[in-house]
């Protein structure tokens, strides 16, 4: 994905998207992967990481609960990758990371991810340009670790969201009480550093894309859990995945 420019990408559903039809396509997934979901952890030959990035607001949260809220939880988990504690700092910085990849027969989804250590630690100028490809190389080898040894399949998302939508959603959060509780005043700073953000995340794009990003249009919800929830069934049912027989 050499040289690309967010800004020329549309952060909206493609015209010829009918909303409704769209979401009712979305549904019938749904119910596919219940049951590929569970085909994955019987069978327990595979694994998937799903690693979903984004702005403030860009709707991750949103797309880990409408998408794969509803399936077993016995199979799916989820893990949200916050500031490292002076534990995890005194360690490399996948070591964090790697003890959350997903055992066989099990969906793992990162709500932000190790792709953090490349993107807001140079935004704030924590990490500098020499260490951060450094970390882009280890990525792509952590990767392709998983891929090659554990038989992981990786699925990468950026919901990419237009400023003047994160705005709108940010101030909702002030606004509306039932989204109050996620109102964080760092929130508002961290949006007007937009344009060192998008830099990174093109940085990021072009040098650890051995396992492609989908740049998802994510200012309308229901486009961006079709497109998320529709990339994980396709990788699923490319498994060709059996259920298991009487045990001998």
């Amino acid at each position: 994905m050499p040289n690309i420019k967010l800004k020329d990408i549309s952060t909206r559903a493609p015209k010829d998207f009918d909303k409704q039809e769209t979401k009712d396509k979305l549904q019938k997934i749904l119910l596919e992967l219940d049951d590929l979901q569970n085909l994955l952890y019987a069978e327990s030959k595979h694994s998937l990481l799903v690693v979903i990035q984004g702005m403030d607001a860009s709707g991750k949260d949103g797309a880990v609960r409408n998408v794969l809220g509803k399936l077993n939880p016995q199979g799916v988990l989820v893990k949200s990758f916050k500031a490292p504690t002076a534990e995890e700092l005194s360690h490399d910085f996948l070591w964090r990371i790697h003890s959350h990849a997903p055992a066989k027969g099990m969906i793992q989804i990162f709500n932000r991810s190790h792709y953090e250590d490349i993107l807001i630690t140079r935004v704030h100028k924590w990490c500098d340009d020499k260490t951060a490809k450094k970390r882009m190389q280890s990525i792509n080898d952590f990767e392709k670790l998983l891929t090659e040894h554990n038989n992981t399949s990786i699925l990468k998302f950026y919901l990419h969201i237009s400023p003047e939508e994160q705005q709108q959603r940010l101030n909702e959060r002030i606004k509306d009480p039932t989204k109050q509780w996620k109102y964080n005043e760092n929130d508002l700073a961290e949006a007007k550093l937009w344009d060192d953000y998008m830099n990174m995340y093109e940085d990021c794009f072009e040098n650890c894309n051995d396992i492609p990003w989908t740049i998802t249009p994510s200012d309308q919800n229901w486009y961006k859990e079709y497109v998320i929830a529709s990339a994980i069934k396709d990788t699923l049912k490319g498994f060709n995945m059996q259920f298991p027989g009487l045990k001998k």
